[in-house]
């Protein structure tokens, strides 16, 4: 597996980098039994826990405040530049997790558990964690403000790129990239992740974060994992009550729920101890140095051929600072560029990096502080032997090597499994109703959504579909305003119509279950940490945190659905159960849409604009007409309309989905360039048409022999 940036690293650390960053795509596969393995025997390095879990909180909740406590003791024993250099590097050690906090419960409500009361409960936890319905108000978005306040963030966005970083310890990825990966395997991890989440609420704010929180602003009440928002109830509260759920399923739940919080308190006391002796060490001038001598010398031994430093050139020896900077250091200190005691007076940090100096930029302001501050503390006025003493035996040359001995599992690049067999359309409804996924099932839904677009695409012109040839700058809204005009109108053309009969109005509500008890799949990927909080991501995560009754089971949509079906004698088995998909009842081709719905949902980020153009044809499809003659046929024969009249207000042109899925839109047309070809607006706005006639294609031969052909060419 590629490495994600062309950083030097190597070794276990390494490979826990690369990991952070492709468990970090929200379509990242995670192929089972090995992967899988290599988690569960990392989880077994730590002793299975002998307490009770109120004696692991405890324990947790002691050990928060202890170590918090000693960070702010390191924080006392250096000046104001030491000590704000000590929290910019102790805010950037915790990064891995701080910019992910609560990604690991991302996955773990699904379609096939959408009506399942205890893992509404779940989304319910996260949702508080992303901000429901708002751009950039996650946990993690609070910590990224507390980097960008600190001149820290460059590497921070996307999440991924963050393991380019090479600031930040190896060992820092170390928790946070294995809760990336288990939560997308959520099947095989969904108790141990809760035991996890249950063991971070409870330590709360970081330790490392007491440095900073008397000194910097920052929205702490949400960087602090514990803190409630929105005056909602205490979320550790919350997830004690879940972790009591699940551990009432039997003993072996019970362990899972305790092992992940056992894990997770041994992995985040490893990584708070290897931070803290960094920190320690880093109160020697010299230790910051020598980190940034072996950062920047890859770069600078291309150069300084001819610069001589006691006889040897420059170049040399910032070569051998990737491995030791510390013999650099010495002749550096003995060199003409270092005044020791007196940087103001030191060609290194004064005319050398001028603006007409040989190496002006080289250096960052916060480098300069670095080199200024090793120059400082040189011993003025001794000798070279003096002063190479000073440099070379500093009491923290090196901060104790703390590296684990963990298997670090490994993510491969998502690429299409071998073969294409034939899937029966029941079997893959069944399989879908999950998020762990294999690249066999990936592959076969990949290929499912591009036969199903090509079809929507057969024959398509200015009039086959209704949304505006073009994208114009002023928006959806009034076009949106216009279709539901339609609708309206279309409803009073239609009162003197007669409506179905019973028998027809049941039929329809049984074949149409497929797709109203997996209400809001297609948007089940923006439920993924950074989408769920992003510009355009923020409403889709609302909209489907909206369909499952934002965590309410007397609102959730597929719980409504069911209660109909109940009223017309009709008893389905569990959504997620092979029983269900294999239901006589259910025609074969009713699963044709469904499909295709949790398929497109797989791939938020390759078909955004197909989603986006499906989303506002679902969420408009009803508005102002259809519900209402929808619920006039169920009046009509005495069954209950409250799915449709819910429907009819949620989805509304003005506050509603509709508004919502036009503004995403909106949103997504806005930042592309306003040129033809691949990445224009042309050629995503023809996208998301395509996604708008998605919801009802064309059914003719040739559409479906352009699905079948695009289907089998992959």
């Amino acid at each position: 597996m590629e490495t994600t940036s062309d950083m030097p690293v190597a070794g276990v650390g390494s490979a826990f980098r690369r990991l952070y960053a492709r468990a970090a795509n929200p379509e990242s596969i995670v192929p089972d039994a090995e992967s899988t393995e290599r988690v569960r025997t990392e989880l077994r390095r730590v002793s299975p826990a002998e307490d009770t879990l109120d004696g692991l909180i405890d324990e947790a909740a002691r050990w928060s405040v202890d170590a918090a406590q000693r960070f702010q003791a390191v924080g006392g024993l250096t000046d104001d530049t030491g000590h704000r250099l000590l929290v910019r590097r102790a805010a950037l050690g915790w990064a891995p997790l701080g910019l992910m906090s609560g990604a690991w419960l991302q996955w773990l409500t699904s379609p096939g558990t959408a009506d399942d009361p205890l893992f509404l409960r779940i989304l319910g936890l996260y949702a508080s964690d992303v901000g429901a319905g708002h751009p950039g108000a996650s946990r993690g978005s609070a910590y990224l403000n507390l980097l960008r306040q600190l001149r820290a963030s460059e590497y921070a966005v996307p999440l991924a790129r963050l393991a380019g970083d090479a600031r930040i310890g190896d060992t820092a990825f170390r928790l946070p990239a294995l809760l990336l990966l288990m939560s997308r395997r959520p099947d095989d991890f969904c108790q141990e992740l809760i035991g996890a989440d249950l063991c971070l609420r409870t330590v709360g704010l970081a330790p490392p974060l007491a440095l900073a929180r008397q000194e910097l602003w920052a929205d702490w009440a949400v960087i602090d994992y514990s803190g409630a928002r929105g005056g909602g109830p205490s979320p550790a509260e919350e997830c004690r009550d879940i972790a009591d759920a699940l551990m009432k399923a039997g003993p072996q739940s019970a362990a899972r729920v305790h092992r992940g919080f056992t894990w997770s308190l041994a992995a985040l006391r490893s990584h708070a101890e290897a931070l803290h002796d960094e920190l320690r060490a880093s109160l020697d001038p010299g230790y910051d140095m020598a980190e940034l001598m072996r950062l920047r010398a890859r770069e600078g031994s291309v150069y300084h051929h001819e610069v001589l430093l006691e006889d040897r050139p420059l170049s040399e020896w910032l070569k051998d600072c990737r491995d030791d900077p510390w013999p650099f250091l010495d002749v550096l200190a003995r060199s003409k560029l270092v005044k020791p005691g007196r940087s103001g007076a030191s060609r290194l940090v004064g005319g050398l990096v001028s603006e007409r100096g040989p190496m002006f930029r080289v250096f960052s302001p916060d480098d300069l502080t670095i080199i200024s501050r090793w120059i400082d503390a040189l011993p003025a006025g001794g000798g070279a032997g003096a002063r190479a003493a000073a440099s070379t035996q500093a009491p923290f040359r090196q901060a104790p090597g703390r590296a684990p001995e963990p298997v670090a599992p490994d993510v491969p690049e998502n690429e299409a499994a071998p073969g294409h067999g034939r899937r029966d359309l029941r079997e893959a409804y069944h399989l879908l109703m999950g998020r762990t996924s294999s690249p066999e099932l990936t592959n076969w839904a990949l290929r499912y959504v591009k036969g199903w677009l090509a079809r929507s695409r057969h024959r398509m012109d200015s009039g086959s579909v209704p949304l505006p040839r073009e994208w114009k700058n002023e928006g959806l809204r009034s076009w949106l305003l216009t279709q539901h005009d339609r609708h309206g109108v279309q409803f009073e053309e239609s009162t003197d119509v007669p409506l179905p009969s019973r028998e027809t109005v049941v039929d329809d509500a049984v074949q149409t279950a497929l797709l109203t008890l997996i209400d809001g799949s297609w948007l089940q990927g923006f439920t993924d940490y950074e989408l769920a909080s992003s510009e355009i991501g923020h409403s889709l995560f609302a909209t489907y945190w909206d369909e499952l009754g934002n965590g309410e089971a007397t609102l959730n949509h597929p719980l409504i659905y069911r209660e109909v079906l109940k009223e017309m004698d009709v008893d389905l088995p569990p959504t997620a159960s092979q029983e269900f998909a294999s239901w006589p009842g259910f025609r074969d081709a009713s699963f044709e849409l469904p499909v295709y719905w949790l398929c497109v949902g797989r791939f938020p980020r390759t078909f955004l604009p197909e989603v986006l153009g499906l989303n506002l044809a679902m969420e408009l499809s009803g508005v102002g007409g259809t519900y209402r003659r929808a619920g006039m046929a169920l009046r009509e024969h005495g069954f209950s309309t409250r799915f449709v009249d819910i429907h009819n207000t949620i989805d509304n042109v003005a506050t509603g989905h509709s508004a919502w899925a036009a503004d995403a839109i909106d949103t997504l047309m806005s930042s592309l360039p306003d040129s033809p070809g691949p990445g224009g607006r042309s050629e995503a706005w023809e996208r998301v048409r395509v996604g708008y006639r998605s919801l009802n294609p064309p059914d003719g031969f040739l559409a479906r022999r352009a699905a079948r052909r695009t289907r089998l060419a992959g």
